[in-house]
């Protein structure tokens, strides 16, 4: 099972997301849950450096981990701008849950 994992601030500020695990909804390469999933976080983090500029911290493994982190230090617009992107991914990734429940589980940790 995949599981992504979103922190918020208090506020509600999405301040990291990780993702860890495979769906095993298909073998390798013809899994369309994880592809799915990774198409969705990694297009997020490319339109977010591409679109803002704003270089989150990334970490990675080949094993199916991933943890990016956003600066709590960005200016104000960059930042609602970081936000809007991340909650698209959520939506899109939400999207995926539904439909595929047994393999993507989504929680948020404030």
């Amino acid at each position: 099972m995949i599981r992504v994992y979103i922190s918020q601030d208090p506020n509600g500020r999405i301040t990291s997301f990780s993702m860890d695990g495979h769906a095993n909804f298909a073998e390798h390469g013809q899994d369309i849950v994880c592809a799915g999933a990774s198409a969705v976080s990694f297009g997020s983090i490319n339109a977010i450096i591409a679109l803002t500029g704003v270089e989150p911290e990334i970490e990675q493994t080949d094993g199916g981990y991933l943890h990016c982190t956003f600066s709590e230090d960005l200016p104000k617009e960059k930042d609602e701008q970081v936000q809007l992107l991340l909650k698209g991914m959520i939506v899109s990734l939400q999207t995926i849950e539904r439909d595929y429940k047994k393999y993507i589980k989504i929680t948020f940790k404030s």
